[in-house]
C-alpha cells in the first residue's frame, strides 16, 4: 500500500485510483487549463495530473531533421513547435494549485527538468510521475527520489533493463513506486493495448504496485485491466469540442464519470477467490 493522504491510497485491496491527465488538452489556453482541473474533479477523478515543462526544458529550437517527428499524429512537426503548443507554462502553476486546494483535490505533475522539480516542491506536491521518455534522465530521477515522495513510473518507451536501472536509483531513497503499463501509440488501438503485460510486470517487479496508463480513446481497456489487479488507471482528459494535440486519445467528462462508477462495480465484483467445499 502507498498512502497519499488519509483519504487516498494505492492498494490491491481498494478500487483503482483514477488519474485525469490534462497534458496538452488545454490547447494553449490558461482558462481552459483551469476549467479542465475543475471538470476533472467534478467528474470523479481522484487525482489530476499536469505536465510541468516549457520547450527549453525538453529540446532545442532547431530545424535540423533530427528534431523533426517522423511518424504518428504529430508527423512533420519540429519538436520545438510541438512543445511550444503543448507546454504548461510555469506561470500557470500558481492558479492551478490554488484552484486544486479550493477543490480539495490532489494535483501533481510530471516534471521534465530540475527546475520543474524545484517549482513543484514549492507547491508541496504529494506524488510525482516520471514520464517514460525521462527514464534515463538520472539527474532528474535522483532529484525526485530525494524528495522521498511516492513516484508513478511509466514504462511506455522503456525496456525492462532500463526500468530496473531507474528503479535501482530510486530505491537508494525509497520504494514507494507504482509502475504503469503503457503503450506509446497515440491513440492506442485496442488490439495493441496488451494489458496482459500488467501480469508480466507484476511478476518482474514483485515489490511494486502496478497500474495502467491507457492511451485508447475509450474506457474499455481500462475497465478490462481491473481484473488483472491494477491499482491506478490514468486517462488523458479533455473538454468536449476542444481540439488539441492530445484530444484524439483522451476521454471527456461523461466517460470519466462512467470510468469512476464502473471501476467500483468491476472491482467489487471480483470478490474472493476462495471456493467453498462441503
Amino acid at each position: 500500500m502507498i498512502k497519499i493522504d488519509k483519504n487516498l491510497k494505492f492498494s490491491k485491496n481498494n478500487r483503482p485510483i483514477i488519474v485525469a491527465e490534462i497534458s496538452a488538452n488545454h490547447a494553449g489556453s490558461k482558462s481552459l487549463f483551469l476549467k479542465l482541473i475543475r471538470k476533472a474533479s467534478a467528474s470523479g477523478a481522484d487525482l489530476v495530473k499536469i505536465q510541468s515543462y516549457e520547450p527549453k526544458d525538453i529540446t532545442l529550437d532547431s530545424k535540423n531533421k533530427n528534431f523533426k517527428i517522423k511518424s504518428g499524429i504529430w508527423k512533420n512537426k519540429f519538436l520545438w513547435e510541438l512543445y511550444k503548443k503543448t507546454q504548461t507554462p510555469f506561470s500557470w502553476h500558481d492558479e492551478a494549485f490554488a484552484l486544486a486546494k479550493r477543490l480539495k483535490i490532489n494535483l501533481f505533475s510530471s516534471p521534465f527538468s530540475l527546475r520543474a522539480v524545484d517549482l513543484l516542491e514549492k507547491y508541496k506536491v504529494k506524488i510525482y510521475k516520471i514520464a517514460s521518455l525521462e527514464n534515463d534522465d538520472f539527474m532528474l530521477i535522483e532529484k525526485i527520489a530525494k524528495t522521498k515522495k511516492p513516484i508513478i513510473l511509466s514504462t511506455g518507451a522503456s525496456d525492462i533493463k532500463k526500468l530496473k536501472k531507474t528503479l535501482k536509483l530510486i530505491n537508494k531513497y525509497h520504494n514507494k513506486v507504482i509502475i504503469l503499463h503503457c503503450v506509446t501509440e497515440y491513440p492506442t488501438n485496442n488490439q495493441n493495448a496488451n494489458i496482459l503485460r500488467v501480469k508480466a510486470l507484476q511478476k518482474i517487479f514483485k515489490h511494486n504496485l502496478i497500474g495502467i496508463s491507457d492511451h485508447t480513446n475509450d474506457i474499455d481497456t481500462s475497465l478490462a485491466s481491473i481484473s488483472l489487479g491494477v491499482v491506478v488507471i490514468e486517462k488523458h482528459f479533455k473538454l468536449d469540442k476542444v481540439k488539441s494535440m492530445d484530444s484524439k486519445f483522451s476521454i471527456n467528462s461523461e466517460k470519466m464519470k462512467k470510468l469512476r462508477e464502473k471501476s467500483e462495480i468491476y472491482f467489487n465484483s471480483l470478490g474472493s477467490d476462495k471456493i467453498q467445499t462441503k
